[in-house]
């Protein structure tokens, strides 16, 4: 895996890039010289929890032959603003899923993505508290 980040424009705002092309825009907030060019740097930890969990979520999901139809995510995090750094305190992660779900599977399923597979979730854990909750939206089980 590489990453690679060149400075575009401004003090703090830069392209990040994979070895795919892929890229991403960050800069700072603007308190600090930021111009609001891209994401901020904690932001994407938080955007790669949601992918990382997500992917996860639908791979088990798809294994336990379960009707997904749609999934949305929504993420809300604290951070420990009194100490230095400012690290995560707690990360609230809400999955919107759509189909004809079965409430067990989908628990098991989480359960598993948090506890199991998703390496972001295991990075971020060990210094914020991790909450997940869900909604079913069409089901009938």
């Amino acid at each position: 895996m590489e990453i690679n980040l060149i400075r575009k424009s401004g003090k703090f705002n830069f392209e990040a890039s994979n070895e795919n092309g892929f890229t991403v825009e960050l800069d700072a907030k603007p308190a600090i010289g930021g111009e609001g060019k891209g994401f901020r740097p904690m932001e994407t930890l938080l955007v790669g929890l949601g992918g990382c969990s997500g992917i996860d979520v639908v791979n088990v999901l798809t294994k336990q032959k379960e009707p997904l139809d749609d999934i949305k995510i929504s993420i809300k995090a604290t951070r420990k603003d009194e100490e230095m750094p400012p690290i995560f305190d707690v990360i609230d992660i809400h999955f919107d899923l759509f189909g004809d779900l079965s409430a067990q599977k989908v628990e098991r399923a989480l359960q598993m993505t948090f506890d199991k597979y998703c390496s972001v979730s295991n990075i971020l854990g060990r210094s914020a508290t991790i909450n997940f909750t869900y909604t079913i939206n069409n089901s009938n089980k």
